[in-house]
């Protein structure tokens, strides 16, 4: 068979699909590459976060990376894109790596501390940030998991009481009040902690009210909104939704928008989009957090160990409506 040219409109084609697949490949790779901030070949330090694809995981990413940055050392970040058994690969790959310390997101807390004792025994010290290390039903916050350096992170009870009371400010006081919760993901020792002092704040307020429906968002505005909607189409008559972060609550007021109810929204996080939500009246309130701090924290403890201080390390966190928002600067 004798070739034949092929016409320029199919080798334009072909080019285009080429470069997309070549850009895919790329995008591909950086995806399952770690993220590694390099700063002068300095000592080596490894954070294993929950998933960048979190703006709060990669918050704190941020600030844990430009910590080590200005203490003239490398950060080396590995995503495990939300599955346990893909962190526990990342931790056994920093201890393989012999960095001087490693932070830990942890997916589960229960099985984070098998990897903390792992480490120990390496020689390898941890910090835990964002959430604590070991069963969220029987250890205290304070209470920091014996094989860690430190605990970085919020008080998750006292973050849900403050938004109990936010809310008990909200709700009607002629009734008993019907309030629905936006749990996230299950697994994570933030679900049950915020709900406990969540119930915790309007207990102490003398509130009246029933918790009449309760669905997870898992921690995105996607999530979020899919609850709200499902509970509203059940149960218009909702007084207000708590949802467990502000991703979720962003979510939850688009529902809430949509189906012309009343609800009103609080949320967990002080994220930007919930600061600005607060401002425009579409959001009612927010509890302030600061994950770039707690990144900083986390290698401050790891850097530094032999400077002291306490093994859990924390910073305010005001519950926030529009009349103080000012108060919140979102960092994630």
């Amino acid at each position: 068979m004798r070739w034949r040219p092929v016409p320029l409109l199919i080798w334009a084609c072909v080019v285009v699909i080429a470069i997309a697949s070549l850009a895919s490949l790329r995008q591909a790779a950086r995806a399952s590459a770690p993220v590694t901030a390099t700063v002068g070949g300095g000592p080596r330090y490894g954070l294993s976060t929950v998933g960048l694809s979190y703006p709060f995981a990669a918050a704190i990413a941020k600030g844990f990376g430009d910590a080590a940055a200005r203490a003239g050392a490398t950060a080396v970040v590995l995503d495990a894109q939300g599955e346990v058994q893909k962190q526990a690969n990342d931790i056994d790959d920093l201890i393989a790596q012999r960095v001087k310390g490693i932070a830990i997101m942890p997916l589960d807390s229960v099985v984070a501390q098998g990897w903390v004792d792992r480490a120990g025994r390496a020689g390898v010290p941890v910090a835990a940030v964002a959430a604590l290390v070991g069963d969220p039903r029987t250890r205290r916050i304070e209470d920091v998991y014996p094989g860690l350096v430190a605990l970085a992170s919020q008080d998750e009870v006292a973050a849900g009481e403050a938004a109990g009371t936010l809310a008990a400010r909200l709700l009607p006081k002629d009734r008993i009040a019907r309030i629905a919760v936006i749990e996230g993901a299950a697994g994570f020792p933030e679900v049950e902690q915020r709900a406990r002092g969540f119930r915790q704040g309007l207990a102490k307020a003398g509130v009246r009210y029933a918790i009449v429906a309760s669905q997870p968002g898992n921690w995105t505005s996607e999530g979020g909104e899919a609850a709200c909607q499902n509970i509203l189409a059940a149960q218009p008559g909702i007084d207000l939704f708590f949802n467990e972060a502000d991703d979720m609550v962003i979510g939850c007021a688009r529902a809430v928008r949509a189906a012309g109810s009343e609800a009103r929204l609080v949320g967990v996080g002080g994220s930007k989009l919930a600061v600005a939500s607060i401002k425009a009246g579409a959001v009612d309130g927010t509890v302030c957090f600061k994950p770039e701090a707690l990144g900083a924290l986390a290698f401050q403890a790891l850097h530094d160990p032999q400077a002291g201080g306490p093994r859990f390390r924390t910073y305010p966190i005001p519950a926030v409506t529009r009349a103080n928002v000012g108060e919140c600067v979102g960092q994630w």
